[in-house]
């Protein structure tokens, strides 16, 4: 009777282990807990820093819409001409000594530029060369993307054609963060002048609207590390659920044998 007694408690004690083991506080779980101190933050937009593997549309305009026809590719009048990937096929590609071959002005550096630094310079290089009269050009990255892995609904990699895209944007782009995603603990891996660059993200607070990290780069990667609980139950020997449903089989056994 007193063995059984004690079984008894232990598989109460195992149980509330096994509870204790699965919970997440509600400050874990939390979004922008203290959103209100950066109310009116400043948003900050920015064009994109071109980078090797980039691949550009540029249109060019004039006054005589005839002269500028050969500044500008011609898809060949196909059906699918405004498809995002025909485009990318008829882009200009930057290649890894950060320069584009654009038609009559030859090789140019893109090196450290902006899409609006580009736009500028073909520009000025057309109107100066005397090859055309108050030309306008337009710049556009046709293969922006962003990575996200990890502990979210969706993961994958996501292409995006706005200049701006925010990090709660992207977030949402793969469905939000699962139960065992950790809000406390992002990653995000960011190409950065030839350099890869590292900064972890805190969801539960909203600092980051007010720093570098408030929109996504083109070709960000975003990790989700998972959280506390997930980690004190992943795997066979942390798996507690497993050894509770082992020991309350070995336990039932031993009490219906000693009857």
């Amino acid at each position: 009777m007193n063995f059984q007694y004690f079984v008894k408690h232990l598989l109460l004690i195992f149980s509330i282990i096994t509870l204790f083991q699965s919970c997440v506080s509600k400050r874990e779980m939390l979004y922008l807990q203290d959103v209100e101190s950066f109310n009116n933050t400043e948003v900050i937009y920015t064009n994109h820093t071109l980078q090797v593997d980039d691949i550009l549309k540029i249109s060019v305009g004039a006054l005589i819409p005839e002269a500028a026809i050969p500044y500008n590719k011609n898809s060949g009048g196909s059906v699918v001409a405004n498809d995002i990937d025909v485009m990318k096929l008829d882009g200009y590609l930057v290649s890894q000594n950060s320069t584009i071959n654009f038609p009559i002005l030859g090789e140019l550096s893109v090196k450290d530029k902006t899409t609006k630094d580009l736009e500028n310079d073909i520009k000025k290089l057309l109107f100066d060369g005397g090859y055309l009269i108050n030309p306008n050009v337009n710049v556009r990255l046709l293969n922006a993307k962003v990575t996200i892995l990890g502990e979210v609904n969706n993961p994958g990699t996501f292409s995006f054609t706005e200049n701006n895209v925010s990090f709660l944007q992207a977030l949402g782009l793969a469905g939000d963060l699962t139960i065992n995603g950790s809000r406390e603990d992002l990653v995000v891996l960011r190409r950065i002048d030839g350099l890869q660059t590292t900064e972890r993200i805190d969801l539960t607070s909203a600092s980051f609207l007010s720093g570098p990290y408030q929109m996504v780069k083109p070709n960000d990667v975003i990790v989700v590390n998972p959280n506390s609980a997930k980690l004190k139950t992943a795997g066979y020997v942390g798996n507690i659920s497993t050894i509770l449903g082992i020991t309350s089989l070995l336990l039932s056994s031993i009490i219906l044998l000693t009857r």
